[in-house]
């Protein structure tokens, strides 16, 4: 049986209602009433073949299944075994389709519906409502049930909206995929073409993610007003966007999309369309640094935006004794980024950042930096700068201090091409970066536009997710996430050592330098991390390494952002203002501490003052290359003396 026949055979296994009427089938299926016929015949013939079942059809009534008990629960496991050799539906699969029905639906759906249709138990269903409602209640979003009427969510539009294309947040990648294949080739195709065709217009370049978030956005437009469920944009943020250039150019695009797809839009859902498009990022400078005739509002923005960008670069140089103030990239870079980012935190527009844990764990240091930096900026806004936004910037303030640590004549040039998306061309250029400091990482482009780069380039070589044909500079191709065995075959390529292991040892003895026996606490038994936090800032208080508030400016930071950075470990650590001399706190657990995001085994409490910038630096690759070795870790945990423990850093 194909897989629509094993549906229909599904539902009649399933159905409580006497009769199934052939047309009601058709419609489900989206099909003709004839084919639904020839589907049951093949039904037939399968069940006569493995039980004593039989369909019974009945003119004026519909068709049922004559079937024992027995044979019924035979018939379930088999359909269902040859389900899940077919096409194993994964948790994470069925937790967003669960999650992409429910924001959609305009009435309730029971449980029994749900299990029904993803081939599982209610119990099943009922355990992913749960992390459904701690997902979406972060959003303003309510899951509620109804005893013998359903489930529904309940919440504002907008942020209904906002949820579905986040869904990615959910099961990773999978979440645009998903909601894409929701529609029609040709729908997609159309929705494509039309914001391809808007980027030539207002003379946009839009990054990949950016280009993705609005075709997303569009297509959920297009959706939701065909439901008869529209935005709601206030009178004083479409006052503001009126005046933007950008209102004019998705006006003309929706009216196109209007006879497209045969549906009106109210200026609503223009105005919120706009602002996703001042959101989004774009690739160029040359387009926020040119303001239309009378378009002071623009100009000011993007002055803001320099402005902001200014005093970013300030607090950072001062926090890390780093002049960034003499990297005209990173300045020009951070113009371009933070321009988007005000306008998305001015509209209440959310943003996602799939490279978050590994921006977190990759350079810790940095990030932490920009967390502090962006704290004290915030100051001046309604709004908090995010820690998904804190880690683009981390991004550009990392690539900035390779530059300015490593002469450029003394690194090679090289470019990447990723299909992936910039997301996962950002993650690509960070683990390589991180790894191979000797790399000038250039810049991540298209394979279309590769062309055309490197006849206007000089490039030693290139790193791309897909195969390259009749290319030169050689290229190698690796898999966007870099598994560990290809950093090697990258290395061998470029016709050098891996320099990893000789960093760990390098960097080895650094904790031991700032750790001590008085400072070392092994196998806590502790229910909270801030109650863990607590002790070891206070512990670092009472032996005068820090200020007494260090502690309690260490609980903000963490509330903040979780200081996890993967293998179990966490690196808590407060106002380096507090900080009178470098010293780290050092705690293993008997039992995984919930810390957020994952458990946490191992913890170091970190006081390092700014100015040993170079030590620093060294200590935070140690860390990071640590949380990639579980064996060290979990000797570390089960030293049993603070000895013990110092002596196997």
């Amino acid at each position: 049986m194909n897989n629509r026949q094993k549906d229909i055979l599904h539902m009649l296994l399933t159905e409580t209602r006497p009769h199934l009427v052939i047309r009601d089938i058709a419609l489900h299926f989206d099909c003709s009433e004839k084919t639904i016929r020839n589907d049951l015949d093949e039904i037939d013939r399968y069940l006569t073949q493995v039980s004593n079942a039989r369909l019974v059809r009945k003119p004026g009534f519909g068709v049922t299944l004559d079937i024992a008990a027995s044979d019924k629960a035979e018939v379930a496991a088999q359909l269902l075994r040859s389900v899940k050799n077919k096409e194993q539906e994964t948790e994470e699969e069925r937790l967003i389709a669960v999650a992409y029905q429910l924001l959609m639906e305009t009435k309730p759906v029971t449980i029994q519906e749900l299990a029904d249709k993803h081939y599982t138990s209610k119990t099943v269903i009922k355990k992913d409502l749960d992390t459904l409602r701690e997902w979406l209640d972060k959003r303003d979003l309510t899951v509620v049930s109804k005893q013998k009427v359903g489930v529904l969510i309940e919440g504002k539009e907008r942020d209904r909206r906002a949820a579905l294309s986040k869904l990615s947040q959910l099961t990773g990648e999978a979440g645009q995929a998903f909601i894409k294949d929701r529609f029609a080739a040709h729908e997609l195709d159309i929705v494509t073409r039309e914001l391809k065709q808007l980027e030539l217009d207002a003379q946009l370049a839009f990054t990949d993610e950016a280009f993705d978030n609005l075709l997303i956005h569009t297509l959920l437009m297009i959706r939701r007003t065909k439901l008869k469920q529209p935005i709601t944009f206030s009178e004083q943020e479409k006052t503001f966007v009126r005046k933007k250039q950008e209102f004019r150019w998705t006006g003309a695009f929706i009216r196109k999309l209007e006879r497209l797809f045969a549906v009106h839009f109210p200026e609503d859902e223009a105005a919120y369309l706009t602002a996703h498009i001042l959101g989004g990022k774009i690739r160029s400078q040359a387009r926020i640094e040119t303001a239309e005739p009378g378009a002071k509002p623009h100009a000011a923005e993007t002055a803001e935006a320099r402005g902001l960008a200014e005093t970013l670069v300030r607090k950072m140089s001062a926090l890390t004794w780093v002049d960034f103030g003499k990297d005209e990239v990173l300045m020009e870079g951070l113009r371009i980024h933070l321009y988007s980012t005000l306008n998305r935190l001015s509209y209440g527009l959310t943003v996602s950042n799939p490279m978050l844990q590994d921006i977190k764990k990759m350079y810790p240091y940095m990030f932490d930096m920009v967390i502090y930096a962006t704290r004290e900026l915030s100051a001046g806004y309604p709004f908090a700068i995010p820690e998904e936004e804190a880690a683009y910037l981390t991004l550009h303030f990392q690539a900035a201090m390779e530059r300015l640590s490593q002469p450029a004549e003394d690194r090679k040039r090289i470019v990447t091409v990723c299909h992936m998306g910039v997301g996962m061309s950002q993650i690509l250029r960070t683990k390589l970066e991180r790894k191979f400091p000797e790399l000038d990482v250039l810049d991540s482009v298209r394979k279309a536009d590769l062309p055309g780069y490197l006849a206007h380039h000089s490039v030693d070589f290139i790193i791309s997710t897909i195969p390259l044909e009749q290319v030169n500079p050689p290229s190698i191709t690796v898999s966007p996430l870099l598994e560990a065995g290809e950093m090697q075959k990258i290395a061998d390529f470029i016709g050098k050592l891996d320099q990893e292991s000789g960093h760990a040892e390098h960097a080895g003895s650094i904790l031991g330098l700032y750790a001590q026996p008085s400072l070392v606490f092994p196998r806590l038994s502790i229910g909270h991390r801030f109650e863990l936090i607590e002790l070891l800032a206070n512990q670092l208080a009472d032996q005068g390494f820090v200020e007494r508030d260090y502690a309690h400016q260490a609980l903000l930071r963490e509330r903040l952002s979780s200081t996890t950075i993967g293998g179990g470990i966490a690196i808590p650590h407060g106002d380096p203002k507090l900080i009178r001399t470098s010293r780290i706190a050092v705690a293993t657990l008997q039992e995984p501490l919930e810390w957020q995001e994952e458990k946490v085994s191992l913890v170091f409490m970190l006081a390092l003052v700014p100015q040993e910038q170079e030590m620093m630096k060294k200590l935070f690759q140690r860390l990071s290359l640590l949380s990639e070795q579980p064996s060290t870790v979990e000797r570390l945990v089960r030293a049993k003396t603070p000895e013990e423990l110092l002596g196997s850093l």
